[in-house]
């Protein structure tokens, strides 16, 4: 029967069909080996990419890093305004918040635009009166990290460090200022770490902490900063004393927290929440002439009232 008979092909035939399937058979395989090593191969290339341009492993999520600058010490001093005898006391104002920090406030106006206003008038305020002495952490628009907002009063030894801030809470119609001192917490605290760091390298109120022990220096900079901490509360109640009928205050406008720019232990230091960036009537008077001459002219005669105070001890 024809069908069941099989065909003979000639050797060289049959030499050349299986040579063309063995090539059939290795291109098939090499396409299927390239689809399983890509994935391989642009990972090898990306590590190998990573490690080129600073990466140091694979661990490392990749990240590029970059060489800071070194850090060139303390930030630049400011000028001191107002008269040259250096006897007379001296006030360093801080604006809060600055530059890349725009602190509160998602409106027309920001945190830090407003409390350099008003820096800049208490500033003027205090000039124009005459015999006080004035410096302001910054006059421009930078941003500062708060251990140089407070080290610049204390390397100008300062005698009194005032940090102007507006408050701000989401939802309802919060207003008003409210002064901020330092906790008594946080009073503890900052003496703890205050003497860890400056044991037999620095002075507390003019004593040399050089050749103390730590128990000793810790005990002169809580003694220290608890004296700084009464006189702080003593500005904050005359700003409330001068500032009725005049400045709009919360319900209680006297607080105590840990702030970071409160924890000199050398230094009476309060922060002024003048009113909430969150509410348009506050920012709005705050940002009036009348609202920063109020401002000023309250805290300008409680600094007053207080350095006169001061100086009658």
């Amino acid at each position: 029967m024809r069908h069941g008979r099989q065909m003979h092909l000639p050797l060289s035939l049959r030499r050349r069909a299986h040579g063309l399937s063995q090539t059939f058979v290795m291109r098939r395989s090499l396409s299927i080996a390239l689809v399983l090593l890509a994935p391989v191969a642009v990972f090898v290339a990306f590590v190998w990419g990573g490690r080129a341009i600073g990466a140091s492993s694979p661990n490392d999520d990749y990240v590029l890093r970059i060489e800071l600058p070194p850090i060139t010490g303390d930030v630049g001093l400011p000028i001191i305004e107002g008269p040259l005898d250096a006897s007379r006391p001296l006030v360093v104002i801080d604006a809060g918040h600055g530059g890349h920090d725009p602190g509160a406030g998602d409106g027309a106006i920001d945190e830090k635009t407003l409390t350099l206003a008003l820096a800049r008038a208490l500033r003027d305020e205090l000039l124009s009166q005459g015999g006080v002495r004035v410096a302001m952490t910054r006059d421009s628009d930078r941003f500062l990290m708060l251990p140089e907002r407070t080290g610049i009063a204390r390397r100008l030894k300062a005698d009194l460090f005032l940090s102007v801030h507006a408050d701000s809470v989401e939802g309802g119609d919060a207003s008003g200022a409210s002064i901020y001192t330092l906790s008594e917490r946080g009073t503890t605290e900052a003496a703890a770490r205050m003497a860890e760091r400056e044991n037999r390298a620095d002075q507390i109120n003019g004593f040399n902490l050089q050749g103390t022990s730590d128990a000793i220096s810790a005990i002169l900079v809580d003694l220290s900063q608890r004296e700084a901490l009464g006189q702080s509360e003593e500005f904050a109640r005359l700003i409330v004393r001068e500032g009725r009928g005049r400045i709009a205050f919360r319900e209680r406008p006297l607080e105590s927290a840990a702030f970071a720019v409160l924890k000199s232990p050398d230094m009476p230091s309060v922060l002024f929440e003048a009113g909430y960036i969150s509410n348009p009537a506050d920012t709005t008077r705050l940002m009036s002439s009348e609202g920063r001459a109020a401002f000023a002219q309250v805290t300008g005669q409680a600094i007053r009232v207080y350095f006169a105070r001061q100086s009658a001890l």
